[in-house]
């Protein structure tokens, strides 16, 4: 078991959540969560269904050497469409809303206070290749955290 990397003192006003072993890349889900990092929910909701509807792109800040170009981008050039990712961790948020409903919590007032990715096990696979070989053909995870705080 994978604790939190951010505990809060009262744990009144924050909602947990934690998504394990995900199979989606950790590159995607670190560009997307750094987007979404002091969003308030409804904003962070609106953010995933514009990824997943292809209409707003990510910007892919690390590791950009042949992306491309996007239209609508402030402060960065290269960015993509991570739909899969995206969907991933709108079932992250949807876990913490239900949480925070279940904890009576105000869902209009949450902010998220922490959100990280860590990449989780390495799933091993391989390719079958002429004359007898074979390649690695491995399934990257990616655990996510996230934490909201009712402000």
């Amino acid at each position: 078991m994978r604790g939190y990397s951010f505990n809060p003192k009262n744990d009144e006003k924050f909602v947990r959540a934690y998504g394990k072993e995900l199979h989606i890349s950790p590159k995607f889900s670190g560009e997307i969560c750094r987007e979404l990092k002091g969003k308030k929910l409804r904003d962070a909701r609106v953010f995933l269904e514009d990824i997943i509807n292809m209409i707003k792109p990510v910007p892919i800040r690390r590791f950009k050497k042949g992306v491309a170009h996007r239209k609508g981008l402030t402060k960065a050039y290269a960015g993509r469409y991570p739909v899969k990712a995206a969907k991933e961790i709108m079932k992250v948020l949807n876990s913490a809303e239900s949480n925070a409903e279940y904890k009576g919590l105000n869902t209009e007032r949450l902010h998220i206070r922490h959100i990280s990715v860590n990449r989780g096990r390495i799933i091993r696979g391989f390719r079958s290749r002429a004359f007898g070989k074979v390649t690695p053909h491995n399934t990257l995870t990616s655990n996510i955290q996230l934490i909201f705080e009712e402000k």
